[in-house]
């Protein structure tokens, strides 16, 4: 009783551990487009949101994403604002939530020895920091997935039929955040062939039957938002150097700096190397919880490995959806490491190495500063401050425009649509209707009778055309040839240039 006892103070220390590392720099760090949309498109309302997903156009759905997590985020700021600090704390609060399934997971499945150390990678690592901060369902899917992990563990392979339904509930709930959910759902359920139980078998096809049953009402939208992606979708076609950076996500988290990259990969490949053996070797040895621990390294991977597979032809491999995976491998790093009577100097300079990559990737999370950041609440000031009557603020994309607008509303602003069909062109007129914020076709028609303007463009968005052999952004080039420039501002990763007829 004392021991469990002194172990649950331990375990609270852990929580309140990775509360306290998920709120550092919360209403401080930048939000970046994906949030900004977040907060904005919530904000109008259920109907609002459903027009601007559901709306047909020539290319399937206005939008890709369920909404889930938006109607949850609604309700949030209904009850707390819409402050940067408010709606991250949501995702603050679903990342511990996430901490704290590792835990049951790991005490479930090993002892409460695994837990903690499980529980303390979660805690720590980087990739689950920097997505419980995000104003995004990435945190929710997770929560909800390892609690269907957990819900199969409990319903499924012990037979209690109250946690059966708690698993096709949460199923549901976790496709309703996003689609991409599969991905982690299917290896789940092909889990139980492992048992060669028939009955272990039927009750998964038929909680997961009532689970697409319950998921049936936005189902039928499924293959229209698939032409969506189909269509036009930002992230390309992945190579196989995906599946080894993904390695790097897991430990110290995306992106670091390049003089970083031969310390990053050490501190990520030593440990993972020792897991892999000790766990390859308490197979071959036939140790009590092997299959167990080869189960976890089979949940870590095999979803970003069927992603990976679908994505040479629907590309949709982005890292962040992996976050359920992201903290199983951290439980079975916990029990190859320290579960598996590895000698003790051999789990101390892993365990040592884990940390240090832990504390750079947090450290990057912190201060990192660069595209698609940019500081746009101090941006908003300085507008406000030294902007004069009929001033123009014209954003070279959606990109800086939604979270300029997120912080300043009043402001005068406009931004110019993206290329039709291409990759990037992922904000439908009718998601721009809900927000009441619509693209301009070009320049000529947004700087109309504008004397001055306020011209903001990302310097990684020069640099691609300047790559591509053009002497500089053709928004550039329009702008040179129709005014005057005055001044040049450079803001972090953003340039905003000020240009008079």
């Amino acid at each position: 009783m004392l021991k469990k006892k002194s172990f649950d103070k331990k375990t609270a220390l852990v929580l309140l551990l990775s509360f306290f590392l998920r709120v550092l720099g919360i209403n401080s760090r930048p939000i970046w487009y994906d949030e900004a949309f977040s907060v904005l498109f919530s904000a109008k309302g259920i109907r609002e949101m459903l027009a601007g997903t559901l709306t047909p156009t020539g290319t399937g759905t206005a939008d890709i994403h369920p909404l889930g997590y938006y109607s949850l985020l609604w309700s949030w700021m209904q009850a707390f604002g819409e402050t940067l600090l408010s709606v991250r704390l949501l995702s603050v609060l679903l990342g511990v939530g996430i901490v704290f399934l590792v835990y049951k997971i790991s005490s479930y499945l090993f002892n409460e020895k695994i837990g903690f150390y499980a529980t303390f990678f979660v805690a720590l690592a980087p990739f689950q920091i920097h997505y419980a901060q995000e104003i995004r369902m990435y945190a929710l899917l997770a929560l909800w997935l390892l609690l269907a992990l957990y819900a199969y563990l409990k319903g499924i392979k012990d037979d209690d039929l109250r946690w059966i339904l708690v698993y096709s509930v949460i199923t549901a709930f976790s496709f309703y955040t996003h689609n991409l959910a599969a991905f982690f759902l299917l290896p789940l359920a092909a889990t139980s062939l492992f048992f060669k139980k028939r009955k272990v078998l039927l009750k998964t096809i038929f909680a997961n039957i009532f689970a697409l049953l319950l998921y049936l009402p936005w189902l039928i939208h499924l293959p229209a938002q698939f032409t969506k992606v189909e269509g036009s979708y930002w992230t390309e076609k992945p190579g196989i150097e995906r599946l080894f950076t993904l390695l790097l996500s897991y430990v110290t988290n995306l992106p670091i700096p390049d003089s970083w990259l031969l310390l990053a990969l050490f501190l990520t490949i030593f440990p993972i190397s020792i897991a892999l053996l000790q766990t390859f070797r308490a197979l071959k040895e036939r140790k009590t919880d092997a299959w167990r621990g080869a189960w976890l390294l089979y949940l870590s991977f095999t979803p970003a490995i069927t992603l990976f597979l679908v994505s040479q032809k629907v590309p949709v491999f982005i890292e962040r959806a992996l976050l359920p995976s992201g903290a199983i491998f951290c439980l079975w790093l916990a029990w190859a490491l320290f579960g598996t009577k590895l000698p003790r100097f051999l789990s101390i300079i892993s365990g040592a190495l884990l940390l240090i990559g832990a504390f750079m990737g947090l450290y990057q999370h912190l201060f990192y500063v660069e595209f698609p950041y940019a500081p746009y609440r101090q941006m908003s000031v300085a507008f406000s401050q030294y902007r004069d009557e009929g001033d123009l603020i014209l954003h070279s994309n959606k990109l800086t425009a939604l979270p300029l607008l997120y912080f300043a509303p009043n402001l005068p602003q406009k931004y110019i649509a993206d290329a039709p069909g291409s990759g990037t062109d992922t904000l439908a007129f009718a998601t721009q209707k809900s927000l009441d914020f619509f693209a301009d076709k070009d320049l000529e028609g947004a700087t109309k009778n504008a004397d001055s303007v306020y011209f903001i463009i990302f310097k990684q968005s020069i640099m691609e055309y300047e790559e591509a052999g053009l002497d500089t952004h053709p928004h550039l080039q329009w702008l040179d040839k129709n005014y005057f420039l005055e001044k040049t501002e450079y803001r972090d990763d953003v340039i905003v240039y000020f240009y008079t007829r």
